[in-house]
């Protein structure tokens, strides 16, 4: 069998690199459950974290692909009362839910928290969303797809080929700065 994927862990380690570069260390990670995307992204997002000296800083949340997980991890965090100030989610559906959520709670993103999904979905780029996301390039993921089924059909190919093609970090308005550090009553920084 032919296979044509995107190299998930990059495209997460692309998120954390952002993120941290923006000066984010707590940044959560909702994962997408079993299978072998969600292993890849899990692995990116902790060897990210690792590369950035924040491995004691990482949090794996469980999670699955869909808007009610991300709500239910939203819920979570504000009930915690201890927001990180990143949530990476393993897909955009995933994101939504979150966004949905904070949004519901007058939490402000990205003033108060970055969210960031993966899959550059129709949805994360309505105005109103406006998601920053990793983007699989899907029409280039058709054409190989295409192209392989083509050869075998035309050209009697049997051998086993894989494409991994390098997905691409899309920001926009979901993440941003973290929030300065709380100040105490006596003019500290709080901890």
């Amino acid at each position: 069998v032919d296979v044509v994927r995107t190299a998930d862990a990059d495209g997460v380690g692309q998120v954390v690199d952002h993120l941290a570069g923006l000066g984010h260390r707590a940044i959560a990670y909702v994962d997408g459950g079993r299978g072998p995307i969600a292993a890849d992204r899990r692995h990116g997002y902790r060897t990210a974290m690792r590369r950035h000296r924040l491995g004691d800083h990482a949090q794996v949340i469980a999670g699955d692909h869909t808007e009610a997980a991300g709500a239910r991890v939203a819920r979570a965090l504000l009930e915690e009362g201890r927001l990180p100030t990143a949530v990476v989610a393993f897909n955009d559906h995933c994101a939504l839910g979150v966004l949905d959520v904070f949004n519901r709670a007058g939490v402000d993103v990205p003033g108060k928290i970055s969210v960031v999904g993966y899959d550059d979905s129709t949805l994360s780029r309505l105005a109103s969303v406006n998601l920053t996301t990793v983007s699989q390039d899907a029409r280039r993921q058709a054409e190989h797809a295409v192209a392989a089924a083509v050869e075998r059909l035309d050209g009697g190919r049997t051998d086993h080929r894989e494409v991994v093609l390098t997905p691409h970090l899309v920001v926009r308005g979901t993440t941003g700065l973290p929030p300065p550090p709380a100040v105490g009553r006596s003019g500290g920084r709080s901890r």
